[in-house]
C-alpha cells in the first residue's frame, strides 16, 4: 500500500470519528487491531472492543478531533490532534499524539500519547 493510500485511510478514520459514524470508523480497522496507551498499555483488542470503546465516546456531544499536524515516519503515520471531549469535570480539550501502523489496507495498531485535559 502506498503512502497516499495510507494517508487517505487515516483521513477517513478521522472524519468518521468526528462524524461519530461507527460503521465507517470500523471499516478502517483490521479485525485484530490493537489500541494502546503509549507505550504498551493495551486498551482495546479487535474491532468488537474498539467498537464498544468508541460507541461510548461517540455519546459525547462535543467530541471533535482537530488535526494539528500529520507526518509519516518509519512506516507509520503520526497525527498531533487537539481533541474536545466531555470529561466528568466538564467540557475540555486534550492534546493527543496518535501513531498508526497500517497493514493490508487497515489500521493494525495504534498508540496514543495523551496530554492533560484543559478546561
Amino acid at each position: 500500500m502506498n503512502e497516499d493510500s495510507n494517508l487517505k485511510l487515516i483521513d477517513k478514520q478521522l472524519n468518521a470519528y468526528n462524524n461519530k459514524d461507527i460503521d465507517l470508523f470500523l471499516e478502517c480497522w483490521d479485525k485484530n487491531a490493537k489500541i494502546f496507551l503509549h507505550p504498551d498499555t493495551l486498551v482495546a483488542e479487535g474491532t468488537e472492543e474498539i467498537k464498544e470503546r468508541h460507541l461510548i465516546r461517540f455519546q459525547e456531544p462535543n467530541l471533535f478531533a482537530k488535526l494539528i499536524s500529520r507526518t509519516k515516519f518509519n512506516g507509520k503515520i503520526v497525527d498531533h490532534e487537539l481533541v474536545t471531549r466531555n470529561f466528568p469535570e466538564g467540557k475540555g480539550t486534550i492534546e493527543v499524539l496518535a501513531i498508526y501502523e497500517i497493514m493490508n489496507h487497515k489500521i493494525s495498531n495504534a498508540w496514543f500519547l495523551m496530554g492533560e485535559p484543559k478546561f
